[in-house]
């Protein structure tokens, strides 16, 4: 040990979680590298080492800011090797000292240390302090229910008998640390008393909390034995006998089947084991009780009037003849035979068409219970197939929930939005609706909660869904497909009249004013208010027609309110929507397209811009990969057919060609606007304008061939609903026609095409 003007230069461990007190004997474990090294230097130069403390216990690798820089001179008394580059020393604090400064060592901490004296005064404080900290001391002894005997004996030095009962009863090194930094005598043991009340406080509260406990405890083993002393007495009174009865008998008026019976019947049994107080007897009595709920026999029987059904379904909606006939054929083969099992039905269309409201009329006319269960946004399969009892607070499924609440086996069960199903971590309910809705598996249905099988043959299943493409190709080919497309003008203005209106009229207290809206009312209404395929924003329209008019009656006293035409401007504000065709010039290289969407068909403009280049094309419009595609196959189709059309082969190598879709913001794909790119680009290059009553269709190949497309009368609808006058679509597509509502057939020129020019014939205003 080197002495240079009373400072000490000696190796240095950083220990975690302990602090040394001079006059404290204390064993240490060591075990990192740096530590190590100086504790055999140390020991190898008989040098005395000095100790101290990490501010963080967390650290692995402690710098000199993590490390307090008071700390004690300890003398090690004994040193043992331990396995895995271990060593135990114990040492004893010799004197406090104050880290000076750090020595240049790569190999451990060495450190130039001040060593530091108490500040005594032999005062009568002094010795009140020292009394009250043994009074403190023996009290939390006596609180804390520790031994009494490994008290330290009373030293002459206050501050070594300080140090060793600190090591004793103050837990933790923060408190510690604090005493070893703390230099004068009377300070000292004034914390050192705060610190011993605060023990004694927790130690009180640590008693009453550990009373309660066992409070709690002796509770629960008394009620245990007097619930079991009274199970004793009732099977002695035969009244536990009378229980089994009751759940016997509940079991059997369930006419459940023999499988499933038998399974209720061993629960039961385990049932009448446990203790009735028994997290597991509740578990238990709740599963029995499901088995009892559910109708196992109970089957509604369905309306055979052909006539009074076909009046059903004629009173709740207009139109969806397709629709209704199916529901017919079904209540006939229903009527010659009795073994057909229930058909999966999927109803495909815009929202707003009335896919959800056909379900209820579907079970009003087949006089069946109705239930429906909302799949938008479902993730987790147990919501499906429920949970399994071994899970804290399970339950079944909502198939197995809503046949309880139908209260029979044969409901209409409507899964609404079924296209909008997910997948994540906790399960694929695509997967599990398989067996739900495949006829050759779901009767014989097993719920995880219920584990028996459950017949669902006999339940109708209805779905409905906004866009066919996102149901799982297995699913699909599950349930029969119904497309719901849209309505005409003259449809929607039917249903208002027979449906909207009057619901409305009901629901602002209306029913028995004079309040009406003529024809030609709500055709301004359908025709400038609203653009969908759908009437649900036609009925938002009309309600707000009814609230103005509830207003008008209250406010000014009138007594009949009629609104025609002229007057739906002052109830509903400005024409939201204008007929765009009309009033257009034709222009050249801008065509009007029509496009499928989930919502219904649309109408799309493209528009196509020639400027001097290389040759090079720009695509915007946020198109998709499909669109893009179509767009290169159509410059190739005009580059062929150029010279026809007195377009000279070398003015395309010159000029850059831009084609856009407006409303750049919305994504745009689809196998069905190759004709309209090729319209476009050949009328930009001839200089020929495209008339702006003529919307199309279509997909081309290289060889000018119209391919055919999907989704014609939603796009034809949307034509109509534009002013359009005529609409090319594809030659194969000319079976589809039937489809397309008359009202739209007789409004519409419907132009079939095979070949590209004759898109190019009829779309081209001739000079």
């Amino acid at each position: 040990m080197e002495n240079i003007n009373d400072v000490l230069i000696l190796p240095m461990v950083a220990a975690r979680g302990v602090v040394v007190l001079p006059g404290v004997t204390e064993t240490i474990d060591v075990g990192r590298a740096m530590s190590l090294a100086a504790l055999d230097y140390a020991t190898e130069n008989h040098l005395d080492l000095f100790i101290a403390t990490q501010k963080d216990t967390e650290i692995v690798v402690p710098f000199k800011e993590d490390i307090y820089t008071a700390g004690t001179i300890v003398k090690i008394k004994q040193m043992i090797k331990l396995p895995n580059n271990l060593a135990r020393i114990i040492v004893y604090g010799k004197q406090s000292a104050v880290i000076k400064n750090y020595k240049d060592n790569a190999k451990f901490f060495e450190v130039e240390v001040e060593p530091v004296n108490y500040i005594n005064t032999d005062t009568i404080e002094t010795e009140v302090l020292l009394r009250k900290v043994m009074g403190l001391a023996k009290q939390y002894i006596v609180m804390s229910g520790r031994n009494t005997e490994r008290l330290p004996e009373f030293s002459d030095d206050a501050n070594v008998f300080a140090n060793r009962l600190a090591t004793q009863i103050i837990p933790g090194e923060k408190n510690k640390q604090v005493l070893l930094e703390q230099m004068d005598t009377e300070k000292r043991l004034l914390e050192f008393c705060g610190m011993i009340a605060h023990e004694i406080e927790i130690a009180k509260i640590d008693k009453i909390i550990a009373q309660k406990v066992k409070t709690q405890i002796d509770k629960s083993q008394k009620e245990y034995y007097l619930r079991e002393q009274m199970r004793a007495i009732s099977d002695e009174l035969g009244e536990g006998e009378d229980e089994r009865n009751a759940i016997e008998k509940k079991i059997k008026d369930a006419h459940m089947p023999e499988q499933v019976e038998q399974k209720a019947m061993a629960e039961l049994k385990r049932l009448l084991k446990m203790g009735s107080s028994t997290p597991d007897a509740n578990v238990s009595r709740t599963y029995i009780d499901w088995l009892c709920d559910i109708k196992w026999d109970t089957f509604t029987s369905d309306n055979k009037d052909m006539k009074k059904a076909r009046e059903i379904l004629d009173e709740d909606h207009f139109g969806m003849e397709k629709i209704k006939q199916r529901v017919l054929e079904y209540l006939a083969v229903m009527n010659l035979t009795q073994k057909n099992k229930a058909p999966i039905l999927c109803f495909v269309g815009p929202p707003g068409v009335g896919k959800t409201s056909i379900v209820k009329s579907i079970a009003r006319a087949l006089d069946r219970k109705y239930v429906r269960m909302s799949l938008g946004g479902l993730r987790d399969e147990a919501e499906l197939r429920g949970h399994r009892r071994t899970y804290v607070g399970a339950i079944p499924g909502k198939i197995i929930y809503l046949l309880k609440q139908a209260g029979c086996m044969n409901p209409v069960f409507l899964f609404d939005e079924i296209d909008k199903m997910a997948s994540d971590y906790k399960g694929d309910p695509t997967s599990a609706m398989l067996e739900v809705l495949d006829p050759e598996q779901n009767n014989s249905f097993v719920d995880h909660y219920m584990e028996v099988p459950v017949d669902l043959s006999k339940v109708l299943f209805v779905a409905t869904a906004n866009d066919m493409g996102s149901i799982p190709a297995p699913l699909l080919d599950r349930m029969e497909i119904i497309e719901l497309s849209g309505y005409t003008d003259i449809e929607k203005l039917n249903i208002a009249k027979q449906f909207l209106l009057p619901k409305q009229k009901e629901m602002h207290g209306l029913e028995d004013k004079c309040v009406s809206v003529t024809d030609d009312g709500i055709d301004e209404i359908i025709c400038h208010y609203t653009r969908e395929s759908g009437v649900r924003n036609l009925e938002r329209e009309i309600a707000t027609v009814c609230r103005k008019s509830a207003l008008e009656i209250l406010e000014h006293g009138k007594e009949s309110i009629t609104v025609d035409k002229q007057d739906v401007e002052k109830y509903l504000g400005a024409i939201k929507y204008r007929d765009e065709t009309i009033g257009k010039k034709d222009e050249v290289g801008s065509v009007t397209g029509l496009a499928w969407t989930p919502v219904g068909g649309t109408v799309l403009t493209i528009d196509v811009t020639l400027f001097k280049g290389k040759g090079d094309i720009l695509l915007t419009g946020q198109l998709g990969d499909v669109m893009k595609e179509s767009a290169r196959t159509a410059i190739s189709l005009v580059r062929t057919l150029a010279p026809k059309y007195g377009i000279k082969a070398d003015v395309f190598d010159k000029t850059d060609i831009h084609v856009h879709v407006p409303e750049g913001a919305v994504p745009k794909d689809g196998p069905s606007a190759g004709v309209t790119m090729a319209t476009a680009i050949l009328s930009a290059f001839a200089n020929v304008p495209v008339s702006k009553q003529v919307a199309m269709t279509g997909e081309i190949t290289l060889r000018g061939k119209v391919l055919p497309i999907g989704g014609l009368k939603e796009k034809t609808l949307a034509a109509y609903r534009m002013g359009i006058k005529k609409v090319i679509i594809p030659n194969d597509n000319a079976k589809d026609i039937e489809e397309i509502p008359a009202e739209v057939r007789e409004k519409l020129q419907i132009v079939l095409a095979e070949e590209i020019s004759t898109v190019f014939e009829h779309a081209l205003v001739k000079k």
